[in-house]
Order: C-alpha cells, then structure tokens, then sequence
C-alpha cells in the first residue's frame, strides 16, 4: 500500500513539474511577445535603410538569455546581424537608469556594427583616460544618435531630456528681423515704404523696423555708428514669398527699380521668381513655391499661412521670408541651425536648404560657389531672433559658452554671420 502510495506521489510530483514547466515557458513566451514585436519592427528599418543600427529593449542577463534564439531568428529573416550589449557606456542621449545593469540586442549590418563598436571603443577610451568631458560626451552622443538614425531635432529633444543641453528653440523663438546697413538711410525708408509698401512698424533717428509677413521684419539702420564700414560684401539676400509674381514684377518696372534678374516661370519647377535691387545693392527675391519633392515640407506651411497686404493694395501681399545665406563651407553651417538653434528643414534644393524659424520667417543656408551671392568673411547683416525666454537663453550662454561674443546675446555662426536674441 505504501509501495503504491509513494508511486502516486512520484507520478503526481513529476506533473506537476511538467506543469509548471510548461507553465514558466508559455509565461516566458508570452513576456516576450512585445519584445518580439519591437526588435522585428526596428529590423525592417534597419533593412530598409532608415536606421544604420538599432538597439533592442532593454532586459536583465536572464531574459537576454532567453530570448536570444528569438532575436536571431529575426536578425536572419532580415538578413541582418547582431550583437548583444552587456556593457552599454553611459551616454547623454538616455537616462542611466534605462541602460545601467542591463542588456540589450543590436541589429546592423557588418560595416554598420563596426561602426558602433569603434564609436564605443572611443567612449570606453575617453573614460578611462577621464577626457569623457561635456563636450566630447555631447559630441559622442550625438554620433551615436546618427547611427540610430535619429533626426537632429530627436536628438537635440534627448540631450535636453538627459543633460544640461539646450537649443534656441527651447527658449521660444516668437519672430525674426533681418538688419541692413545703410549710408543714405533716408532714400532706403523711402523705397521699402513707397515702391515696395510695406508697413512701417516703428522707427527711431537711426533704424526703421518693417513688418514682411506676420512675425517677419526688416529693420534699416543708419551705418553711422553701426560698426560695420560700409566696405562690407552684403552676402545675403532676402526672399519674399507671394503668389502675384506678375503683379509684382510690373509694378517694380513701372516704378524703376533696377531688376537683377528677370521672371522666370519654369512649368513643373520647384519655384518661380525674379531678383531685384534695392537702392544700396541688397538683393530682393520675389519667390513662389510650389508642389515638388523638394518643398514636401514646405508647400503644407506655406498654406496655412494668412496673406500680408501691403500699402499698395491686397494684391500686392506676402506671406512669409526667406533670408539667405552664403558659406564656403555647408555642412558646419547645417549643423549650427540644427543643432545649436533647433530649427528643422523645411525645403531641400541640394546647394540650398531652407529652415523654418518662425511662424513667417524662414533661413536659408546657400553654398557660396552656386548663389547669386558669394560667400564672404564679413558681411552688412545680422539676422536678429525674437525670444521668447531672452534672459534664460543668456544664462544658459553664460554658463555653458566659453566664447566672449556670446555673453551680450549674440552668437556668430559657422559662416561668420551674427544672430541678434
């Protein structure tokens, strides 16, 4: 009897076992449904080439473990590699609490990994020789936030999230002033006024603010005690973006003012427009977009912006700005606008890119060989930004700027042009 007692309870302990065996794998299987779905979901990115890598979610040794065959499984129907990190370095792109302790997967392809593992390898270094400054940490981070695929703005939001870091646009940009030196002040006012009628929004002895389109202005300033000589190349241009190229175009002909370039109206083009000349040699654009691969972004926020008449009448309007300019040098100057001011790109010609900084106003960067303009050292402009948030933005500059031309809220970008907060 006790023979068959013991036999029972053996039988009984051994299905319970399988039981609960059977019970841990479906828990296991189940827990990792979401896990499953998410590296799956970032491999067909990484295969389709929007992401360089990408990291799987972050587990403990345990669950790495086992889910690994399920990792590989979808790294090979990806044709793709991967890699599991156990020893992620602390960066400014995540909190140290998402990462510390923890594991995760890497999909990429070879060279992609490569990559990765060399932009590690410089971290690791940089700690153990203690140079992981702010700079280099920052500078690191946001490498890494490229072979992630993350745009510049995701990246920028990141490094305010887990760092001191901030860019001009988390102090609230509200418009933006193009500023012009001029040496007879008096017939400048008067062309922008009478030829071109636009709004007079203020003025003092020595400079006139004129409103182009919602929070876009013009300021003219007399060159006398401005600083600059006069001898300056210009180096920008100012767009101004209407519909009525026409109208435009033959009422500056019909009131003399010189035209540089003549309209051109090219079906199936990007945009249209012709160049004229104000009375010191500044160059005015008159410009319209229209629907193309290159104004994607672009045409959806020109149309909801409201039409900004001028004192010639409501056909004569525009509705935002463009002030470009020219760099010897492209790629710092784009890294400067995205990184350090936060703006985002709205239009893309290939030697000129267009980003948005206000809600009328946009910045155009121009490679210097290609424009109508060339670049130049110095130049007669500053390009002035409305904050919303001015004092806070020039203690940020104070603590974390070691460049003295910062501390009296004005910054020189990459080009040499000088921004106005």
């Amino acid at each position: 009897m006790r023979a068959l007692f013991l036999v029972s309870l053996s039988r009984t302990v051994s299905f319970l076992l399988i039981l609960g065996s059977f019970l841990v794998f479906s828990c296991q299987k189940k827990e990792f449904l979401k896990e499953s779905g998410q590296l799956e979901s970032f491999a067909e990115m990484v295969q389709a080439g929007v992401k360089p890598i990408a990291f799987g979610p972050p587990m403990t040794e345990a669950e790495a473990s086992l889910f690994k065959a399920e990792a590989e499984r979808i790294a090979g129907k990806y044709g793709l590699e991967i890699w599991l990190e156990t020893d992620f370095p602390e960066t400014d792109l995540f909190p140290l609490n998402a990462t510390q302790g923890k594991q995760f997967y890497i999909l990429g392809n070879s060279n992609s990994l490569l990559a990765y593992q060399s932009w590690k390898d410089e971290v690791k270094g940089l700690i153990s020789s203690q140079a992981y400054t702010n700079d280099t940490r920052r500078s690191l981070s946001r490498r890494l936030g490229r072979l992630l695929g993350y745009p510049t703005d995701q990246t920028n939001k990141l490094l305010a999230e887990n760092s001191a870091f901030r860019d001009v646009e988390d102090f609230g940009v509200q418009g933006i002033s193009v500023h012009w030196y001029y040496r007879d002040f008096s017939k400048a006012k008067s062309f922008y006024r009478e030829k071109l009628g636009l709004i007079l929004s203020s003025e003092t002895d020595t400079s006139a603010t004129f409103q182009l389109a919602g929070d876009s202005y013009l300021v003219l300033h007399t060159l006398a005690g401005s600083g600059f000589s006069g001898s300056e190349p210009k180096s920008v241009a100012l767009a101004l973006l209407t519909d009525q190229l026409e109208g435009w175009y033959q009422h500056l002909l019909e009131h003399n003012v010189t035209i540089k370039y003549p309209l051109k109206v090219k079906p199936g083009g990007p945009h249209d427009g012709f160049v004229a000349v104000d009375p010191e040699g500044y160059l005015l654009e008159f410009e319209a977009f229209y629907q193309h691969p290159e104004n994607e972004i672009l045409i959806p926020e020109l149309k909801k912006m409201s039409l900004y008449p001028t004192s010639l009448g409501k056909e004569f309007y525009f509705k935002a700005s463009v002030v470009w300019l020219y760099y010897q040098d492209m790629l710092p100057a784009e890294n400067f606008i995205q990184e350090s001011m936060g703006l985002t790109k709205s239009a893309d010609q290939g030697w000129a890119k267009i980003y948005k900084a206000s809600e009328n106003g946009y910045i155009g960067l121009v490679d210097g060989l290609r424009g109508m303009n060339t670049f130049s050292p110095e130049k007669l402009v500053k390009i002035g930004l409305d904050l919303e948030n001015p004092g806070p933005w020039e203690n940020y500059l104070k603590v974390n700027s070691t460049d003295s031309l910062r501390l009296s809220r004005t910054f020189r970008d990459a080009g040499g042009y000088i921004f106005r907060f």
